[in-house]
């Protein structure tokens, strides 16, 4: 006997691959859990197999649960594609837009010019969200994801708007008091700790200076940046962080061993979207990187 599965099914389906438990579901959905829990029971029932199994970690979705999803997925876009095009997208692109990057981007190459993009498109609205995670773009963690990478993921979509450039840093407080002839890597070094233990600049470091110990440790480039134009040290730096900083002083580089692409990234059911494309357009222009 065929399936009664229907489109309210398949949203509850997505919900809860999305939410990844009952809770995160029904905030998703609007409802409470136990709709949640009695609505699933009901569809695999009805379609005579799992697409749930309970962990951990929660929910996780079962082959077919995904396959699902997965439709559930496209149709959405389908919807929102269509919605937009309702409401006439080519005028006047509208709706929330979420957007993904660490700490360090977001302050040196974003908000420098979102505020242009915010006085363009009035009708959108931005959701800037920091990690060193990569967003689950195919479970809309995330709209767009902007990250420095030599290698997308060959499931996302994108635009490459540039090359990171990094250079050895220093303060000019910092050498005036140093030794005269004294080489960088016997003074203080500042580094990022051990929860990026992979970074490009700490393979640079250990592979050029492999005697050398940062005296200084911090969590991002962003606060690498801010601790060399302060006075505390040398340390490895984009560009982008340190462009024009009246305290900062370039002591090696730019090193091309360092240089890295920057994408924006997306799931390939959301791009023709009219608020992503409006912010894809907008990226591709005005995101100029220092050489």
């Amino acid at each position: 006997m065929q399936s009664k599965l229907g489109l309210p099914d398949l949203e509850i389906i997505l919900a809860l691959q999305r939410g990844r438990t009952l809770a995160g579901a029904a905030e998703r959905l609007k409802v409470d859990t136990s709709t949640v829990f009695r609505s699933i029971k009901r569809i695999e029932k009805d379609i005579g197999e799992l697409l749930f199994e309970r962990g951990r970690q929660g929910y996780l979705a079962t082959e077919l649960g995904r396959t699902l999803a997965s439709h559930a997925e496209r149709i959405e876009a389908q919807l929102e594609e269509a919605r937009e095009a309702a409401f006439d997208q080519a005028a006047e692109p509208s709706g929330a837009l979420r957007l993904t990057m660490t700490d360090t981007l977001l302050h040196s190459v974003l908000l420098p010019v979102l505020p242009r993009f915010s006085a363009a498109y009035p009708r959108i609205k931005l959701e800037l969200v920091t990690t060193n995670v990569l967003a689950n773009l195919s479970q809309r963690d995330a709209d767009i994801a902007i990250r420095v990478t030599s290698a997308p993921p060959e499931h996302l979509v994108g635009i490459r708007l540039g090359t990171m450039r990094s250079a050895v840093y220093a303060g000019k407080d910092y050498l005036a008091a140093q030794p005269e002839g004294r080489h960088y890597s016997e003074m203080d070094w500042i580094a990022l700790d051990d929860s990026l233990p992979d970074h490009p600049s700490q393979y640079w470091r250990r592979q050029r200076y492999p005697k050398l110990a940062p005296r200084h440790r911090l969590s991002n480039l962003l606060a690498v940046g801010g601790a060399v134009v302060n006075g505390m040290g040398v340390g490895i730096v984009p560009l982008a962080v340190l462009r024009e900083h009246p305290q900062a002083v370039i002591v090696d580089g730019p090193l091309p061993e360092l240089d890295i692409g920057l994408w924006a990234l997306a799931h390939p059911d959301t791009r023709y979207l009219g608020r992503m494309k409006a912010m894809f357009d907008f990226l591709r222009s005005e995101i100029a990187l220092p050489a």
